[in-house]
């Protein structure tokens, strides 16, 4: 299961943010209006688990693009790969979850996101982000971003059934004169092995602040374990060696 976000209809209300922190009790950020749009929280942090991003452009005509982002809750997840308390687990739906109770605020898991979402919250130590309202789906109901999105911008369901949506909204889009139209994470073959969530996007993934080929952090502990694994037996059997010769008998004259 997982979130098709189609951002060429997003209107940029802001109900989904205000659903998410409802329903997940998640603390108030204030009117932190950055002054250059009116984007008031400003990315993904451990307060926000869904961001609404404005992006002013005028090329040559003004436009608006917006973008409802949220966790990825990537197939490869690094975050899972570096918890050292079995706090991040992956869900029967496909999801990545955190279970705060069991988090101890170590920190791996934030620089291991290719996509910067995990976040620890001030104050308490602990990393948060987006469950994918686990408690909602787990009894048949729609995370509450999108049960409150009015434009159906945020779309869910499962994952196959939704990227075949994505594709004839794409094909749509360019039958209707929007040639940039593109879909971003829903490529099983990408760097993270798709996303749980993805998006259709009217602009190149960096002008949303997305990165433009994320690749899961974590590919190349395995050949580096390895590596270090030969490198240490090198070491041992180098000592063992210098060891054996010191305690042999010498020779006699």
């Amino acid at each position: 299961m997982g979130f098709f976000t189609d951002t060429s209809v997003c209107i940029g209300c802001k109900a989904c943010e205000v659903a998410c922190k409802e329903w997940n009790e998640v603390p108030a950020t204030g009117l932190d209006l950055l002054g250059t749009s009116f984007d008031n929280t400003g990315a993904l942090t451990a307060n926000s688990w869904r961001h609404v991003a404005f992006v002013e452009q005028r090329r040559p005509d003004f436009r608006w693009l917006m973008m409802s982002d949220v966790c990825k809750h990537c197939t490869h997840a690094a975050c899972l790969d570096v918890c050292p308390t079995g706090a991040l687990f992956r869900t029967e739906f496909g999801t990545v979850v955190i279970q705060e109770d069991i988090c101890n605020g170590c920190g791996y898991c934030i620089p291991a996101c290719p996509y910067g979402v995990v976040d620890q919250r001030e104050g308490d130590g602990r990393a948060w982000k987006c469950t994918l309202c686990y408690d909602r789906v787990g009894v048949g109901k729609t995370p509450a971003c999108a049960q409150a999105c009015p434009t159906e911008s945020i779309q869910f369901g499962p994952l196959d059934e939704l990227r075949e949506r994505a594709e004839r909204r794409i094909e749509r889009l360019h039958s209707d004169g929007v040639p940039e139209a593109r879909l971003y994470g829903h490529d099983p073959g990408d760097g993270v092995g798709g996303d749980g969530a993805f998006f259709l996007l009217l602009d190149e993934p960096e002008v949303y602040g997305l990165p433009p080929d994320p690749v899961v952090t974590t590919r190349d502990l395995p050949r580096m374990w390895r590596r270090a694994g030969l490198a240490a037996l090198t070491v041992v059997a180098a000592v063992a060696a210098a060891f054996a010769g010191c305690s042999s008998p010498g020779r006699r004259s």
